[in-house]
């Protein structure tokens, strides 16, 4: 049966400085760059929050993270457990495994294995790695990204972390890419359906494509410019689970304007009838 989660994206101005990874193109290295936003609530305590308020799981982006010290970790991971949440899928948003700066590339693909010893000391039980911003119609990044998903995957096996990926970026734009990647990984590669993420007169086509490969999805609904949603649109992504018998993980997804919580309110509305 699918139960509720949420992403920490839908409270992204309610958990503190959003810490953004970035290329330094001069320097040839990561740097921090931070956002700041309000504290209304800690990530240690979202976890009860969330449980009070009846979701089962939870998302946790990686630029939310306040620190990745081994102590703070291990309080992640033990506010989770004792408000009977799973910790479903640490969303790493950055990464390209497909760049054409073979320092970048190295230098991504060490950051984002750091990133997975981070998901298992934390109890993620999966990390979410974006496939590659090269075109979508480029062959050779396409096998480039399998290889370097292959690779990651054998390092996260054996640390009892799946790696998963996403209809998110250039290179999984399209859903016969997507599943293209999971048949390349041996269907060892996990993936997520963002509704929010494909466009255009074929976006319900291309997600029902990828809903019977996926093991999570993202409820993201269209919206009007005071953060409500276009129900009748968000209803056909809906009824694509439906449709495909899906069952995992609908994770809700609120980034419009105003109070994020009454937000994250409009779209459990719609979703908790397909529950």
């Amino acid at each position: 049966m699918s139960y509720l989660s949420l992403s920490t994206w839908s409270l992204h101005r309610n958990l503190g400085p959003l810490n953004w990874t970035i290329w330094d193109v001069e320097q040839k290295k990561h740097t921090i760059q931070v956002e700041y936003q309000p504290e209304t609530m800690t990530l240690l305590e979202l976890p009860a929050i969330l449980s009070s308020k009846g979701f089962k799981a939870i998302e946790i982006c990686h630029f939310n993270f306040p620190s990745t010290d081994s102590d703070y970790l291990e309080k992640l991971k033990l506010a989770c457990e004792e408000a009977n949440i799973t910790f479903n899928t640490l969303l790493l948003d950055y990464g390209d495994i497909t760049a054409d700066d073979e320092v970048r590339r190295h230098a991504d693909i060490s950051l984002i294995k750091n990133w997975i010893d981070i998901a298992s000391e934390c109890g993620a039980k999966q990390i979410r790695i974006i496939a590659g911003d090269a075109s979508p119609e480029n062959e050779a990044a396409l096998a480039l990204s399998s290889e370097a998903l292959n690779d990651l995957i054998k390092y996260a096996n054996n640390l009892g972390v799946r790696i998963i990926t996403e209809n998110f970026h250039s290179l999984t734009s399209t859903a016969d890419n997507c599943i293209q990647l999971v048949k390349n990984c041996n269907e060892e590669l996990g993936l997520i359906a963002d509704f929010g993420n494909f466009k255009g007169e074929n976006k319900y086509e291309e997600i029902e494509k990828i809903i019977s490969y996926s093991q999570s999805v993202h409820a993201k609904p269209d919206m009007d410019s005071d953060g409500i949603p276009d129900e009748e649109e968000f209803r056909k992504c809906l009824d694509q689970l439906v449709a495909n018998n899906y069952n995992g993980p609908i994770n809700l997804i609120y980034d419009g304007p105003g109070d994020m919580w009454e937000g994250i309110e409009r779209v459990r509305k719609i979703v908790d009838s397909y529950l």
